[in-house]
Formats: C-alpha cells, structure tokens, sequence
C-alpha cells in the first residue's frame, strides 16, 4: 500500500482480529515493507503502533514479515494463534484507545490545530483517535484532475471492481472543483454503467468518496451496500474491461480519438485502452500504474538490453506515476544498465527531461556512451543470462516465484522473472527472448 497517496486505513477500523489500531497497523507494515510509507510511522515510531504490539506480543519485525505472507483474512487467524489474547482482554483495551483524551499541552494543541484546519467549529471530535483520523482525511480526501489523470479504468484498487478507483478520484475531484475535463456520475456513460451495478446513487457514492480516502474502508463500504457477489464482480469486470465500440456511431468516434490522440496505435480496440492513452498523452506521462515498462529483453533504445525499461521508469518516476517499479539505486536492474552506459540515475533522468523521445535518447547514448557494437553484444548477453548465484539472493528469487506463482519452476533468470511479473500485473504477453 502506498501511503504517500492514501491514509491507512483508520484507527477505529476494527477488521483486523477485532483490535483497533490493527488494521492501521497491518497497513503501514505493507508500507514499511514496500518503501511507501511517506509521511507515516510503524512499530516503534509510532505510539499506537507500540501498544498494539505490546498488547498482542508481537515485534514489529515479525509482524511486517507476517503482512508480507498472509492476507487480511489469514493475518486474523494467524494474529489470534500468535497472540492468543482473550476477548476481555481485546474489549478492554479498545475501551480504553477508542476513548482516550489527549493529556499533553502537544497534543491537545495538536487537537486544536486539527480542528481549526479541516473542521472548523466542529465539537464533537475530542479524543486522540479522532484527532488521527481527522488528520488523515483532511491531508488525502482532495484530488485535483487538472495537474493528474485519475487512476486506470482497469485500477482494481477498491472492492475489486473495474472503474470504482477511477470513479472514486473523479467524485472527489468535482467536490473540490479540480476535475479539469473529466466527467463523474450521470455526465460520465462508464460511471452510469458502474454506478447502475452497484445499485448506488452519484450523491452516495460521492460522500462515501469523500468520506474515506481509503481505498480498503471505500471497498468495504461499495460491497456492504451494494451487496454485489463475487461472480457478479468478476463478470462485470471482464465485460468492462473488454467492452469496446457498440454500433456504428461510437466505432467512429473510438477510431477518430485514437487517430486525434496516437493514428500509431492500431491495437487500441476497447473505452478503457483510449482512456489510459488519452490520460498518459494528455499529461506527457508513462504511468506504469497502467502498464508495465518495455520488456527487459527489448532492445529498443540504442540496441541495449533493459535500457528501454529503464527509460520507461525514468519517465514514470519524473512524474509520479512509477506504480509498484523501483527506479535509479533502488532497482538492480537499473543500476547495471546506467552504469553499462556511464551515467548516474539523476544524470539519467535529466536527460529524460532534456531529450523528447526515444530517438533522440538513442542518438544522445550513441554519441556519449562510446559503446561498440561488441561492448553491447557482450553486455547483452551477460544480462539477458543473469541468474541468482549466492544461497540469499536464490532464496529470495525463490520466494518472489513463490509469490507470483509457485508452479512456474521453469523461471531461471532476472529478465524473465520480470517479464513473469509484469505479466502477473498486468496479463499481456510481454516480448520475450527472441
């Protein structure tokens, strides 16, 4: 979970083992564990976080470890055989933190500030918890449309049901007047589709957007009310997810955007591939919350094996839209192409800025990097061929395999793993060794 665009989900949210401040807990441990935790603290930084630990027994070691192999449903079980806390014992602590006054001058000038910025004159919001929550609506609820496209139609974030993620960032954005073009609601044919299957009216839907800017406490909110099952969810997505031109009149008028936005694109075939081109060119951005970068094995850039991709995520990473990729010095990948090439990961993405497309990040490598064709032949070879070779890093291709699919024992090296999870991600044949 990226906690640098969403809040954990609140304090009060008791859906994990009955426990309040476990499910806030569980989602700053995924943030902890994925480098996303922005502004947030887990485990010991954190005062709650040190009480719910404590309460259950637990290290935040071990619990990050724990969020990593189970999801919420298994962390349940596995948190009440960890812990094995009784129910009383639950009760009572919840009492206490659900009703907890701030005792300190800080944070009840904290309150107070809290309260002066998002809820002016507001009185009924007196306790920590609540000062919490208050904070984290105020900070995430807004979108503006005009500087970032909402998520991908095909973004699954909330309740697993395609658009609701997308339909969710536009409700907010029209709240706060920064939708830009973008449509929500009755002015919106997809938002209409959406909206008539969950059985839920734009105004409600809008509030519950409003409401909770997080997307696990938005998902339990659209499947409560809307009491949608998961066959009915799972048909509606794929119908969406493929649907395409109707009749005649919207052929058209499919063919005459994607000739206005890239006449290149002649694989575009369904509404939700048109809005992902129409957000990406209409921003300049690579959002590989949409799609994944080139194939490891493209050779696009220069000749180079893996530059494309690292182009790609120096794209994404300039305008925030990197999704789960790692770029520059968190990435292995990277590091071993920039270097291949002599440049470091912020030289790299000032070049990006500078150079305008693919080609001319070819011509600028050709004539700087000073690479014969044998040097790149060689490079090529010894990346496409890149295995794990001490006992730590097998295990843990080991364990990514595991995670991804744990049948796939025929997967041996770097690149195709990546090509394997990008496929995972995204379900589109990536190019592969050819």
């Amino acid at each position: 979970m990226d906690l640098t665009r969403q809040p954990p989900r609140r304090p009060s949210n008791l859906g994990i083992a009955g426990i309040v401040g476990a499910a806030r807990m569980v989602d700053k441990a995924r943030a902890h564990n994925d480098e996303t935790l922005g502004e947030f603290l887990y485990g010991g930084e954190s005062g709650l976080d040190r009480k719910v630990l404590d309460f259950l027994g637990i290290s935040e070691e071990e619990f990050a470890e724990a969020v990593d192999e189970h999801d919420d449903e298994s962390l349940n079980q596995w948190i009440g055989e960890r812990s094995n806390v009784a129910q009383e014992a639950i009760d009572q602590f919840n009492r206490t933190e659900l009703e907890q006054l701030p005792e300190t001058d800080e944070y009840k000038q904290r309150l107070k500030d809290r309260i002066a910025k998002y809820a002016p004159g507001s009185t009924n919001i007196k306790t920590i918890l609540q000062s919490i929550e208050l904070d984290d609506w105020g900070n995430f609820w807004q979108k503006d449309l005009t500087k970032k496209p909402p998520r991908s139609p095909r973004a699954r974030d909330v309740a697993g049901i395609f658009g609701v993620a997308r339909m969710a960032d536009k409700a907010r954005a029209v709240r706060t007047g920064k939708n830009g073009e973008y449509r929500f609601g009755a002015d919106s044919g997809q938002d209409r589709k959406i909206l008539e299957f969950l059985k839920v009216s734009e105004e409600d839907f809008q509030e519950a957007a409003v409401k909770n800017p997080n997307d696990c406490e938005l998902g339990e909110w659209v499947l409560e009310r809307s009491r949608v099952q998961p066959k009915e969810i799972d048909d509606f997505n794929r119908a969406m997810a493929n649907r395409g031109a109707e009749d005649a009149e919207a052929r058209v008028y499919l063919e005459s955007r994607i000739r206005e936005i890239d006449p290149s694109r002649t694989d575009i075939s369904t509404w939700a591939e048109l809005q992902d081109l129409d957000d990406e060119r209409g921003f300049g951005i690579v959002d590989l919350g949409r799609h994944a970068p080139r194939s490891p094995y493209s050779t696009d850039i220069a000749g180079i094996a893996g530059l494309a991709r690292t182009l790609d995520k120096a794209r994404a990473f300039k305008a925030d839209s990197i999704g789960d990729y790692w770029y520059g010095e968190d990435s292995g990948h990277d590091r071993q192409v920039l270097q291949f090439i002599g440049v470091t990961p912020q030289e790299f993405l000032e070049l990006v800025g500078d150079l305008r497309g693919d080609n001319d990040v070819t011509d600028w490598v050709r004539a700087n990097a000073r690479k014969t064709s044998d040097d790149i032949v060689a490079f090529n070879d010894e990346m496409i061929n890149r295995r794990p070779v001490t006992e730590r890093h097998r295990a843990f291709f080991a364990k990514l395999i595991n995670k991804l699919d744990p049948r796939r024992t025929d997967i041996q090296t770097f690149f195709d793993l990546m090509v394997f999870a990008d496929e995972k991600e995204f379900g589109t044949r990536m190019i592969t060794r050819s």
